[in-house]
């Protein structure tokens, strides 16, 4: 924070390249959405950014914290030419980053993430300045909160939650505010955690990266379920009533079966990434349902959507995108779709998430000098290539390479636990072999 790139210099550039890539010739050419998390550096991001945009022509339109899907919602219902979410997600405070939207609510494409970097980086001629007539204006939206509450309960049919008791950890993020307000607004019984933040205590500690802190309280409180969620609300992970954490993947096929069975599951198919649990497909193969798997990654799973026109998928990392209502990940309407699917049903969410069984897993990041092609590796090629045989529908591995660390990630998954770690403890010793140790701790091995 505070250096480079998470400066005032490159906000004030990014807010002009981002001018200059997405005005439009509509109506609204000229207006952009500007939102934030609870990071202290949103404070000078948001005020330089403010700055390029302005000074481009651009009226900017200030909500202040907000989730990031609100940020994408309101763009599109405001008809803007683009949103801006100023935020590093689950990341520590010190972190900072911005998500883009286009005019339709989705984030834009690489390619123009693309062109906004060259502008960035001075690649691209510079912009002559605009004539001080066409300078754009800041205005701060009062009800920006208060529109999206009304949105996200409208996506549950405003469902009653009266004689629920629900424990909600806003992660000291951008949800502080809204997400209990909206619970409590439907009748439900808050007990509430990390929702004093201070520019500093963003995801420390608590939130989606820490739920067993909304299982304590669940336990303590004896509530119904506890919600976690991170950063910037665009994920959620869930506690049932024991207090015990609830996989993503349960969450994505409680919902893909609930969907299912209300015909509101287009073409009987569910999106996930290739860190879905073999158990998953399994479980959607008995309920009649076809998977789709993408890479990894939330966008992934949003362009795949939108390529087969369906209404359901996510990661198990806890991102759930129920098209029908939005366009990228949204932990708090999520929220609201598993509690109106209990409430359907008269079920608590662990007899729901009852309904798949995990396979065994085992997983390792292991530190490596480089990161050479995997297929220029012939005993860990041979290696993956005998596991692939042997383990037949029983099992099955995944070997990346980290796209911001020099790991190699290592996932085995078997229906026998001892095979998953005996197949694991093979990979990492063909990799030390072969590719060497990095610096760093090797972690799950």
């Amino acid at each position: 924070m505070n250096e480079f790139p998470i400066t005032a210099e490159v906000a004030l550039r990014l807010g002009k390249a981002i001018a200059r890539v997405l005005r439009s010739s509509g109506p609204n050419r000229n207006r952009v959405l500007l939102g934030k998390d609870t990071r202290i550096s949103g404070y000078m991001l948001e005020t330089a950014m403010t700055s390029g945009l302005v000074s481009m022509g651009m009226d900017v339109f200030m909500v202040g914290p907000m989730p990031t899907p609100g940020v994408a919602h309101l763009t599109k219902s405001m008809g803007a030419a683009a949103g801006i979410m100023l935020t590093a997600s689950h990341n520590p405070y010190e972190d900072n980053g911005v998500k883009i939207f286009g005019p339709d609510g989705y984030k834009i494409s690489d390619e123009i993430e693309d062109v906004i970097e060259r502008h960035i980086l001075g690649e691209e001629p510079e912009a002559a300045p605009v004539p001080p007539r066409q300078i754009g204006k800041a205005h701060r939206i009062d009800d920006a909160r208060g529109r999206y509450i009304e949105f996200a309960k409208h996506t549950a049919d405003n469902i009653s939650l009266h004689g629920l008791k629900v424990v909600v950890d806003c992660g000291h993020g951008a949800a502080y505010f809204i997400a209990p307000l909206i619970f409590k607004e439907l009748g439900a019984e808050v007990i509430t955690a990390g929702i004093g933040p201070d520019g500093t205590n963003i995801n420390d500690g608590c939130g989606a990266l820490f739920p067993e802190n909304a299982g304590e309280l669940v336990r303590r409180f004896n509530a119904d379920l506890g919600i976690s969620f991170d950063g910037d609300a665009d994920r959620v992970i869930f506690t049932d009533s024991n207090g015990q954490v609830v996989s993503g993947d349960r969450i994505l096929a409680l919902c893909a079966i609930a969907m299912k069975e209300q015909g509101r599951l287009k073409n009987d198919t569910l999106v996930c990434t290739t860190m879905s649990n073999l158990g998953l497909h399994e479980s959607m193969r008995k309920h009649g349902i076809k998977v789709e798997t993408t890479g990894v990654g939330d966008r992934n799973v949003i362009e795949a959507m939108r390529k087969g026109g369906y209404t359901f998928g996510g990661e198990n990392s806890g991102h759930l995108i129920f098209s029908e209502h939005a366009t990228t990940g949204d932990g708090i309407l999520s929220a609201l779709q598993v509690l109106r699917m209990m409430r359907d049903k008269n079920a608590t969410l662990a007899t729901l998430a009852s309904i798949m069984q995990e396979y065994p897993s085992q997983m390792a990041n292991i530190p490596v000098p480089s990161k050479p092609p995997l297929d220029s590796l012939p005993k860990l090629k041979k290696l993956m290539k005998q596991a692939t045989k042997e383990f037949g529908t029983e099992g099955r591995h995944l070997i990346r390479y980290s796209g911001t660390e020099k790991k190699l990630r290592v996932l085995v998954e078997h229906r026998q636990i001892e095979e998953a770690r005996l197949w694991l403890s093979k990979f990492a010793a063909a990799i030390r072999d072969e590719i060497g140790t990095g610096t760093g701790k090797t972690t799950g091995v």
